[in-house]
């Protein structure tokens, strides 16, 4: 794995940002008595969980795509538009738990980051494929 630095350091950021998630949560539910296994009450909780939830479910599909266009494309701009994605999820996180209707922009980004990622991936691919 020593061709690709960048999205391997990319997964494990991304890992640790899920970690940071799951804390967060974690906290609030401390902090406003919100007992396992509820996922509602202060709204500063539900907002934390929903922060949790997105950034879960968006990390499920930004790994696959990141190594695809890494493996079959380049590992460099698979490292550039994934610290994008990544910068743009902790975005995304910290206007969230601020304001969430501030969340829009890091939430763009960050698409814009995985539609790169996921077309670059299947050009890749194609191009392996054909050529």
């Amino acid at each position: 794995m020593t061709d690709y630095p960048g999205p391997t350091l990319l997964t494990l950021a991304s890992s640790l940002l899920l970690f940071a998630c799951a804390a967060y949560v974690g906290r609030c539910r401390i902090k406003h008595g919100i007992r396992a296994p509820a996922t509602t009450g202060h709204p500063q909780f539900e907002i934390a969980y929903r922060i949790q939830m997105n950034t879960l479910e968006n990390t499920v599909a930004f790994l696959p795509v990141l190594w695809v266009f890494a493996l079959n494309l380049s590992s460099l701009w698979a490292t550039v538009f994934g610290s994008g994605w990544l910068l743009a999820r902790v975005w995304y996180a910290l206007a969230y738990a601020r304001d969430p209707k501030s969340r829009g922009a890091g939430f763009g980004l960050s698409m814009l980051c995985f539609a790169a990622l996921g077309l670059g991936g299947v050009w890749g691919v194609l191009r392996g494929l054909l050529g």
